[in-house]
């Protein structure tokens, strides 16, 4: 394959928070990626919830946004990240990304917002427009054969 070239296959991304996680896929030909839902973390069904996407999806691998100060510096929110990502290892063996996901959701908030979405309305689909982003971060890395 050169560069540029992707492999066929689904793409899964999510934006892990403590109270939401967003999710956001791409489609088989890596082209589209769209906001596909929104978890409740804290629910008691979350791991269930996750393995169900997986099986669903069929994704050939996970990015996961990395939440880092603007700085580049590793920010406090980096441990439930951490531990969002061994609960993945613990269900799948599939390929695990890191994305950097500085600036994800203020990027996410202004796509809505130019879409004429309020902080309100955007409120319930923030959080996989972030995914997406993410996800689109992830698909550019892969484009130019630099994920790892």
């Amino acid at each position: 394959m050169t560069e540029g070239q992707l492999r066929s296959g689904r793409r899964i991304a999510f934006d892990y928070g403590d109270v939401r996680t967003g999710v956001a896929v791409s489609d088989f030909h890596a082209i589209i990626c769209s906001p596909h839902a929104v978890l409740l973390t804290q629910e008691a069904n979350f791991r269930e919830q996750i393995k169900d996407l997986l099986a669903e999806i069929d994704p050939i691998y996970i990015a996961v946004g990395e939440p880092r100060h603007l700085s580049g510096g590793a920010s406090a929110k980096m441990e439930s990240v951490a531990n969002f990502r061994n609960l993945l290892k613990e269900i799948t063996d599939l390929p695990i990304f890191s994305i950097d996901e500085r600036m994800s959701t203020v990027a996410a908030q202004s796509r809505l917002h130019a879409t004429g979405k309020n902080t309100k309305e955007s409120r319930s689909t923030i959080d996989a427009v972030a995914a997406c982003m993410i996800l689109e971060s992830a698909l550019a890395r892969e484009r130019s054969g630099n994920l790892e």
